[in-house]
């Protein structure tokens, strides 16, 4: 098994995106870590066809589903897409490719040469990003979005009471993150199966997938807690990117802290594929609230 890989969950509205997270790892993946890509079986000839070439191991979601005991594939099915997604990409340890992997977004690209060195402490252990996400919280407090830290208390008092764990809220983010098997194992031993539950059940009470990670992580400690703060500069919302241009901050300056950038597809829906979605006046209005910077 090796030490480590990376891992996306992608579907075809995503392609473009996934296409140039795969160009960003041929060119900075120095070390050569393999790097999986899932998809719908239906969609594995349109994803073979576009990322020949870029070294990237493709494989069905649904062999990921069969690989779990317990998870009901007919339930992941009806879930929402963004749910879903969650599910596939906790189970992905279950394929027993690697003790850890970076479980990477489509809108993620890395910006600078980046090893095994990035994610895992010399011993094997991997960095979990960990903090109370005041960056975040106070830039929402500025920009007058109340509901950005009503919805981050929210989703934290959930998962931290169904642990029992009383304390601090604690952001196990952003994306991408570092995943050891033996965490979502140690989940799945300790809390899933005696409840009966799957991950899938888990996720229809509480679809924050990270949390469950994070929280498990805390709980059962399965693997030391060496904490560290975001690998990728993650622009939540697009004010956030133009406050970075404004003030000149780019790519170049950002390599001196992250391996990457995630700029969040809801605001950069031109590159939906094979086009962006919706009608005329909902991709003009989008445009609008996007030049307002209100998205």
């Amino acid at each position: 098994m090796k030490p480590l890989a990376l891992y996306c969950k992608s579907y075809s509205t995503d392609l473009r995106r996934v296409v140039r997270l795969a160009q960003s790892v041929r060119e900075f993946n120095v070390e050569h870590l393999s790097f999986y890509v899932s998809v719908p079986q239906t969609e594995l000839p349109l994803f073979r066809e576009h990322l020949s070439g870029l070294n990237v191991d493709l494989m069905a979601d649904e062999d990921i589903l069969r690989a779990s005991p317990r998870i009901n594939a007919a339930q992941v099915t009806n879930m929402p897409g963004s749910v879903a997604q969650q599910v596939v990409k906790s189970e992905f340890w279950r394929m027993n490719i690697s003790s850890a992997c970076v479980c990477l977004d489509s809108d993620a690209l890395f910006i600078r040469p980046f090893g095994q060195a990035d994610f895992l402490a010399p011993g094997g252990t991997p960095y979990t990003m960990l903090d109370e996400a005041h960056d975040l919280l106070e830039d929402a407090l500025r920009q007058k979005r109340l509901r950005v830290v009503d919805a981050f208390q929210r989703e934290a008092d959930l998962v931290q009471q169904l642990f029992g764990r009383v304390g601090r809220r604690y952001s196990f983010g952003p994306f991408p993150l570092v995943w050891h098997r033996d965490v979502w194992h140690s989940l799945d031993e300790r809390y899933l199966q005696p409840k009966g539950m799957s991950f899938a059940d888990a996720i229809t009470q509480a679809p924050i997938e990270s949390r469950w990670y994070g929280e498990a992580l805390l709980a059962y400690q399965a693997v030391p807690l060496l904490p560290c703060q975001a690998l990728f500069k993650v622009y939540h919302y697009a004010w956030q990117f133009d406050q970075d241009q404004r003030r000149g901050i780019g790519a170049e300056q950002l390599a001196r802290l992250y391996c990457g950038v995630i700029y969040q597809s809801a605001w950069e829906r031109d590159m939906d594929w094979p086009a962006e979605g919706g009608n005329w006046f909902s991709r003009s209005g989008r445009r609008l609230r996007r030049g307002l910077g209100r998205i």
